[in-house]
């Protein structure tokens, strides 16, 4: 007969030791994180700048005397922003939505994790241990709450600033007939909502490019940069129908909610434009830093 064959010894498995009563999904809680965000400088100056662009507007038109009016001969808000404080907020968000928004976004997302890279404090964080899909969700998450707080201050500060200035009333639509100041409020509140979903694409480059460098003007830049570049491309009009699949190329749909009648084709087609940009962006940026040394 034979020997029984032996058995083969199972390969003990290595666990990484953890410490008692360790959780990882405890490790950097949003309250420390926001905290440490709203302490920073630029989180200071970036809400004093929202809070100064309606003071400053109001002094201009004080100067200038008499109705904005546009430039170019076309029916805009600003020929009615100094009508209520409806119309003035409405005209903050007008004079804002295609680049000064953007820089806030792109600012709290952009510096979020490539400051940490530069402070050389990224490892740390990571051998705490914070596991790195957890530290990106709660900087994103921050981040994203910091981006709707600065977008929600310029027209609640531009309520306030319009009423004292021009009085509490109704929204006069510039093409004719006027929105009573409930509706219209209730109408900003959309308007606010679009504008931050729009701007989800600029957050998903800034984010992206944040996890890519050291550099936080470099991912500020960045995102900035190509922002821009696709203002640009939307102004191209050779390039027809291919400009729906631009972000910027429906920034200002929000000017359809504020009429008499509200349309919402272009609001929906361009949130679902930035939403489906900004989740590969969001994708790429937990996929890249999964593989990131972030010990070079």
């Amino acid at each position: 007969m034979s020997a029984p064959t032996p058995t083969p010894t199972p390969t003990p498995t290595l666990e990484r030791p953890t410490a008692p009563g360790y959780r990882a999904g405890r490790t950097l809680p949003l309250r420390v994180e926001a905290v440490r965000q709203l302490k920073r400088r630029r989180t200071l100056v970036m809400g004093a700048i929202m809070a100064l662009l309606p003071v400053i507007l109001v002094i201009a038109f004080a100067v200038a005397g008499g109705s904005p009016g546009s430039r170019n001969g076309s029916v805009t808000l600003m020929d009615t922003a100094t009508a209520s404080a409806a119309n003035f907020a409405a005209t903050c968000l007008f004079v804002s939505a295609g680049f000064l928004l953007v820089i806030p976004v792109a600012l709290f997302f952009g510096d979020t994790v490539a400051s940490e890279a530069s402070w050389s404090s990224l490892r740390y964080l990571l051998a705490a241990p914070v596991p790195r899909a957890r530290l990106l969700w709660s900087k994103l998450a921050v981040a994203l709450g910091m981006s709707a707080a600065a977008m929600v201050l310029l027209p609640l500060v531009g309520l306030v600033i319009g009423t004292v200035a021009y009085g509490w009333g109704p929204l006069e639509i510039p093409t004719g007939g006027e929105l009573p100041a409930g509706t219209a409020a209730q109408r900003l509140l959309v308007v606010v909502a679009f504008i931050f979903v729009s701007q989800l694409v600029t957050a998903g480059l800034a984010f992206w490019l944040s996890t890519k460098t050291d550099a936080p003007l470099g991912a500020v830049g960045g995102a900035v940069g190509l922002t821009i570049v696709g203002n640009v491309l939307d102004a191209v009009t050779a390039l027809g129908d291919w400009r729906d699949f631009l972000p910027a190329h429906w920034q200002f749909a929000w000017a359809d909610a504020l009429q008499a009648q509200p349309e919402w084709a272009g609001m929906i087609q361009g949130a679902s434009i930035s939403v489906t940009y900004a989740l590969v962006l969001f994708a790429l940026a937990f996929r890249g830093f999964a593989r990131k040394d972030v010990v070079s």
